[in-house]
């Protein structure tokens, strides 16, 4: 009776699970469909749906068709084979063998077929062949790929063909079982000349196709030298022209001559006419490998220069334009040393958005004094613009996300988890020039909820849309949702937004099934009106609605200014490796050799609406995926106008651009071969390590008035001294817009690096550092923001002290300013462009007050600071003395 029971035990166990595996496949596809059809994509999702089919139909005739015309005519050789009828299973074999195979064919290649057929013209052809540029990104990949099918099936034709002759045909000798023969002697005996001939003549016409597909190939694979990593440069070159694509065609005409000699093969019986085709194509291989080594060692290389210079133009031409670097302008920066305090002073839009912060320990503070609740979280900081109370301001920003795996352990229930901590709240904003007296950043928002001294206005600081919400949620049930502390008490809420699919019976069951939760299912807390919430990681969410895409790994929050809400913008690249003669470069994990920033992603981070819009109307590839998905992409013009205004080159791809124009923003072809005017990206201190210096957005006057601008400083390689500046424009109507700031050959321009060493040797700034980091604390130095003011270039350098205590705060205690010889270190930046250009005394660097009296009532209000200020305190001690003497 026990044994009875522990049965039935498992099968209720067990059968529910089998359920569930077989029919998840078909539950996930139902969800996805309902998840697209509630943010109004449905016909995105259908469009793959219904390519798929439109594709595997025909697959399944050609592949099912293909199999039960020949397993019908292969059975004929065999009519031993009737007493087991074998007949009746071969329509059935056919049909599924070739469902599968359509099925698999169909999902691997449904986008190719897209891109074929909804194709937009580069109107540029690459050098060599003439073809245009799309003929490399939609034609040549899918007609590969097709090949590539063919080859493998009928290779698989072929091997099963030849296991059944072993295994059926009358032909083959069985040894007595008393000889316990071995399988190598069953080979030995059956696999000969004979057995060849005898196959052959029933494959004859699938080997023929076999060799056909392959000249095709070798044919295909000429295109392929565009891509060549030979030699010097990347893509076809002196010997990939003039031997390897010889080589491609001569294997293109064998494999069809060999095709040919198949068929006489099989008529006269002679396996050395099938053999031919097969050992021309090896000896083919080893002479022209040979003969490719031959010429590049012994005719190119002594001369390379002269043989590769005009491919060479070729991958200059061509890398820039897949990087978009071609439009790059060049502008000649007259530097000059004449800038003074009335030059300051007419650029105080510059001067009053000067960094002075720096996102990285300030991601640190803002969750320290900000997070409020340790279930909150500030993922990073994001730096923009706003027009505050009529000033053009750059500002620091962050999202406070709720991150339910820093709730306590015994609040992480199911009820907590998915239906009642829902959210985050709100945002911090603080200008990027200006800190507290204790070194903290002074903050625009802050607190919960949100409140500001600035005319912006948060409506709705809800955040249900995040780059931390991971989790599935479920609003609008039994149970309220958590909003935000108060006090000791919180405050609860009701989801009031468009998001989510409302969980009927039907989809209470598909998506506990999806989500493999029980609870969802049998919960009382979910009624009638309740609704799921999924795929609410932004980034997620994206590559859910379009993965062809590539996202860049910084979204950023921003605050409109037209309805109060929060949004995410998220910067999206069409990217490929189909670019012929452009050098591939790693981006965010990826190879690539050309990238677009065409996308720009919106998403309400209260209802999840996600739009994305064109905003490079001028690459074909993004023009492609819009005519393959005409419901998903919108206009730039389209774009919501308060929005437009926060819009930001995005690094990542800048970055890129940076690193390609190391080398290739060089036009002849002689100067790159010698590699003579390579460009490093300038180095820097940062927190007390050396590094590459990251790229930085800063506010200065580009035309008439301050822009809003990514710069990236360049040095010669190996050397210290900058030449150069990358700058892009990000404000309308100049956003994208990338120039070269070249600065005078016959001037020695002081790179960061040269400032960072310049600062070590100062003979009173670099004391104060010492002195600083004996005192139990660390000094972290910021990153040098290089700022061009009238032909000019003022350096500036925020310093932080960090106590050693486990739980301190970077503050931020003092600025360094470089203007050509002059070093100064001041409190504050305004006091330091006053000293820097001789608008007040002359006082010991660091010193905020000119007088004794000053001092000592700056040492009173200081002594009676915690112990943490000991340090600053130790310091004005050391200047009264110097006073004094």
């Amino acid at each position: 009776m026990k044994s009875i029971k522990k049965q039935l035990i498992k099968l209720i166990i067990v059968i529910p699970l089998l359920l569930i595996i077989l029919i998840s496949p078909g539950v996930n596809i139902i969800t996805d469909y309902l998840w697209f059809d509630s943010i109004d994509l449905s016909s995105v999702f259908m469009v793959r749906i219904l390519t798929k089919l439109y594709i595997f139909i025909p697959l399944w005739i050609f592949f099912g068709g293909f199999l039960l015309v020949y397993l019908r005519h292969l059975n004929k050789s065999y009519n031993h084979l009737s007493n087991f009828n074998y007949k009746k299973f071969i329509t059935p074999i056919s049909l599924i063998l070739g469902a599968l195979i359509a099925l698999t064919v169909s999902g691997g290649i449904w986008f190719d077929y897209l891109k074929l057929v909804n194709q937009e013209s580069f109107g540029k052809v690459d050098p060599i062949f003439g073809m245009d540029i799309s003929f490399y990104f939609f034609i040549l990949p899918f007609v590969k790929e097709i090949i590539q099918i063919l080859l493998t099936f009928l290779g698989f034709v072929l091997i099963g063909t030849t296991f059944i002759e072993l295994i059926f045909s009358d032909q083959i000798k069985i040894a007595d079982e008393s000889l316990r023969e071995s399988p190598s002697e069953f080979v030995s005996r059956n696999l000969n000349k004979k057995f060849f001939v005898r196959l052959l003549s029933k494959t004859k016409y699938l080997v023929m196709l076999l060799f056909l597909l392959i000249g095709a190939h070798f044919f295909l694979k000429t295109y392929d030298l565009l891509y060549s990593d030979r030699g010097i440069t990347f893509g076809a070159g002196y010997t990939d022209i003039n031997v390897t694509l010889w080589a491609y065609r001569a294997y293109t005409l064998v494999a069809i001559l060999a095709a040919i000699a198949t068929f006489f093969a099989s008529k006269k019986k002679k396996f050395l006419y099938f053999a031919s085709g097969p050992i021309a194509i090896i000896a083919l291989t080893i002479i022209f490998s040979l003969t490719a080594s031959f010429v590049q060692k012994l005719v190119v290389e002594p001369d390379e220069i002269s043989k590769e210079r005009e491919y060479l133009v070729n991958n200059i031409e061509f890398t820039q334009k897949a990087y978009n670097l071609d439009k790059v302008d060049l502008v000649e920066y007259p530097y000059e040393e004449t800038l003074d305090y009335d030059k300051i002073q007419r650029n105080t839009e510059t001067i009053s958005n000067i960094r002075i912060n720096d996102e990285r320990p300030l991601n640190q503070t803002f969750n320290q004094i900000q997070s409020i609740r340790l279930y909150y979280d500030f993922y990073d900081i994001d730096i923009d613009r706003y027009y505050i109370d009529g000033e053009y301001t750059q500002v620091f920003i962050s999202a406070r996300e709720l991150d339910q795996y820093k709730l306590d352990n015994k609040a992480m229930t199911w009820i907590n988890q998915f239906l009642k901590y829902t959210h985050g709240y709100g945002i911090v904003m603080s200008p990027v020039n200006r800190v507290t007296n204790e070194g903290q950043p002074e903050l625009l928002f802050k607190n919960i909820p949100p409140i500001t001294t600035t005319d912006l206005v948060l409506n709705r600081p809800e955040i249900y849309f995040g780059e931390q919400t991971e989790k599935y949620i479920i609003v609008n049930t039994d149970e309220k949702e958590f909003d935000y502390p108060s006090g000791s008490d919180n405050v609860e809420t009701m989801y009031s937004g468009d998001a989510g699919i409302t969980l009927g019976t039907m989809n209470k069951l598909l998506f506990s099934i999806k989500e493999r939760s029980m609870k969802l299912l049998v919960s009382n807390n979910i009624n009638s009106e309740s609704k799921i919430i999924i795929n609410r990681k932004i980034l997620d969410r994206v590559n859910e609605i379009a993965p062809f895409l590539e996202y860049d790994s910084n979204p950023y929050i921003v605050l409109s200014g037209e309805d109060g809400k929060l949004y995410w913008i998220i910067d999206a690249y069409a990217t490929s490796m189909a670019y012929p003669y452009s050098q591939t470069f790693n981006f965010n994990g990826k190879t690539l050799n050309y990238i677009r920033n065409s996308v720009k992603v919106v998403i309400d981070a209260y209802d999840g609406t996600t739009k994305f819009y064109i905003y490079d109307e001028n690459d074909p590839l993004i023009s492609t995926y819009s005519n393959i998905y005409k419901d998903l992409f919108e206009p730039k013009s389209e774009f919501p106008v308060d929005l437009l205004a926060h819009t930001r080159y995005p690094q990542d791809y800048f970055d890129l651009q940076s690193r390609v124009f190391m080398k290739y923003h060089v036009d002849n072809p002689v100067v790159f071969y010698n590699g003579e005017d390579v460009w490093d990206i300038a180095t820097e201190k940062y927190m007390g390590d050396v590094q590459t210096i990251q790229s930085n957005y800063v506010m200065f006057k580009i035309d008439e008035k301050a822009e809003f601008a990514l710069i990236l400083p360049y040095t010669p390689k190996g050397k210290p001294n900058m030449t150069s500046l990358l700058v892009a424009r990000n404000d309308e109507p100049n956003y994208g817009k990338v120039f070269l700031y070249r600065f005078p050959k016959d001037k020695t321009i002081q790179g960061p690096i040269m400032i960072e060493s310049r600062i070590d040797q100062d003979s009173v700034i670099s004391p104060q550092f010492t002195l600083w980091g004996q005192q139990g604390s660390s000094v972290l130095r910021g990153n040098v923001i290089v700022v061009p003011i009238e032909n000019s270039l003022l350096y500036v350098e925020p310093i932080y002290i960090i106590s050693d205590n486990e739980d301190s705060l970077p503050e931020m205690k003092r600025v360094i300013l470089v203007y050509n010889d002059t070093f100064i270190m001041e409190q504050t930046l305004e006091l330091g462009l006053k000293r820097l250009f001789g608008e007040m005394d002359d006082t010991p660097t660091g010193a905020e007050a000119g007088s004794l009296e000053e001092l000592l009532d700056e040492i009173t209000e200081k002594f009676n600071l915690t112990k943490e200020s000991l340090d600053e305190l130790e310091l004005l001690i050391k200047e009264l003395e110097e006073k004094i003497k």
